[in-house]
């Protein structure tokens, strides 16, 4: 495999031209059942292959469940700033400096896990009951200076569980 489909798996995230309901649902469904298909596939595994990376170069497994529950937590976060503020300037993070981070490379995945699960629950019921209006609600990525609704927002966090979920499925699989 290239080293282009080691990084995305399951493609590069993009924006369809119109954002249907169906889009949007599908997107919440991905949302609230992402943390149990994470806990059941790393359920009991072992040091060695919580540490061992999903690619030459890349995160390990452990390095990757704790990126998904930092990242996500920095979803919801975003989704509750465009919510109550008119078109904010979110707040980015550098996730290489992440995870090299003590809890990156030694902590228990159960926290993260654990996180993920409240963070998504409490996500899912936010997105379940947006109106059309808010659903178009923006806000400014620092890094692109690029504006964001909160459809699109979605979708990118459904692509990123899946593209996620899918290099731990390789590493595990290898």
């Amino acid at each position: 495999m290239n080293l282009e489909a080691l990084k995305y798996p399951i493609g590069k995230f993009r924006i369809p031209s119109t954002i249907t309901e169906d889009h949007i649902a599908e997107a919440i469904k991905v949302l609230q059942l992402f943390p149990e298909q994470i806990k059941l596939l790393t359920y009991n595994l072992k040091d060695e292959v919580l540490d061992k990376p999903y690619r030459e170069g890349g995160w390990t497994v452990r390095q990757l469940i704790h990126h998904i529950s930092d990242s996500h937590h920095h979803s919801y976060n975003r989704f509750r700033w465009a919510l109550t503020e008119d078109n904010p300037t979110i707040k980015a993070y550098n996730q290489d400096d992440f995870a090299k981070m003590k809890d990156y490379s030694s902590a228990p995945i159960a926290w993260s896990i654990a996180h993920m699960e409240a963070v998504h629950q409490k996500l899912v019921y936010i997105l379940d009951s947006l109106s059309e209006d808010e659903w178009n609600r923006t806000f400014i990525h620092p890094e692109t200076d690029a504006q964001m609704n909160l459809k699109e927002l979605a979708l990118m966090y459904s692509w990123h569980s899946m593209h996620h979920f899918a290099h731990l499925k390789n590493a595990l699989s290898s």
